[in-house]
């Protein structure tokens, strides 16, 4: 790991409006988040994890305080600004995969990598997530965990710096999410992407280098794991 934060942000809050009711999702965040780095944030139903991430992948933006990636500050950018960043730096997979279903597995991966910088082969994205012997395969073809690999691999493709993961085994049962679990834990070790991943289950913790806990729009605790497990090992 370098020293030098890939993020960073400061005083971090997030406040929505939801008629006469203020709605404070994030109240004075700071965090650090480095280089190769597989973090697991956990927390609770509306602890405020996906605003952060969304924060962090340029979908949405602070009330208040700073947020930067690398030398570049996100809060106060231009939406033209924040659509290069997540087009050039950002992979994102969500809990549903968002796949295109007249595509097959390999036309939904190169539809990424044609506007991509520096792409990897649609191929080689999905051989990493074990998908080598699916690629032709349409969305309706293929088991939610190999939808949801297909969806890892799309955002693996572009090499992307930061790989964002909001609840991705979520809608899978827990069989299916390891295996997913095990793609996006060899997609950091073998491209160094730093990723992040929140979920709700404790369990997915022990795979992550460093554990960070969401509480009411706080973080209430940090861990760093002496020694990351392989997904196969986890209890759920």
């Amino acid at each position: 790991m370098v020293n030098q934060p890939v993020f960073q942000t400061r005083g971090l809050t997030k406040v929505y409006d939801q008629g006469e009711v203020q709605v404070h999702a994030l109240q004075g965040v700071d965090l650090d988040l480095y280089a190769g780095e597989l973090v697991v944030m956990l927390g609770a139903s509306g602890s405020g994890k996906s605003t952060l991430l969304n924060i962090l992948g340029g979908l949405d933006v602070p009330s208040t305080g700073t947020v930067s990636y690398r030398d570049e500050r996100l809060d106060g950018a231009r939406e033209k600004d924040l659509t290069r960043y997540r087009r050039d730096f950002v992979g994102f997979v969500f809990q549903f995969y968002n796949l295109i279903p007249s595509l097959t597995a390999r036309e939904n991966v190169a539809a990424v990598t044609e506007i991509s910088r520096h792409p990897m082969e649609p191929e080689q994205a999905l051989a990493l997530v074990g998908l080598e012997g699916r690629m032709d395969h349409f969305p309706a073809q293929l088991s939610g965990g190999e939808q949801q690999r297909v969806a890892i691999a799309r955002a693996i493709a572009k090499c992307p710096e930061v790989l964002l993961c909001d609840e991705p085994t979520g809608a899978l049962d827990s069989a299916t999410g390891i295996r997913v679990l095990e793609a996006l834990e060899k997609a950091n070790r073998e491209t160094g992407t730093t990723t992040v991943i929140i979920t709700h289950n404790a369990a997915i913790a022990n795979m992550a280098d460093r554990v960070i806990t969401l509480s009411d729009g706080r973080i209430s605790g940090e861990h760093r794991n002496g020694l990351r497990q392989d997904p196969r090992s986890l209890s759920w």
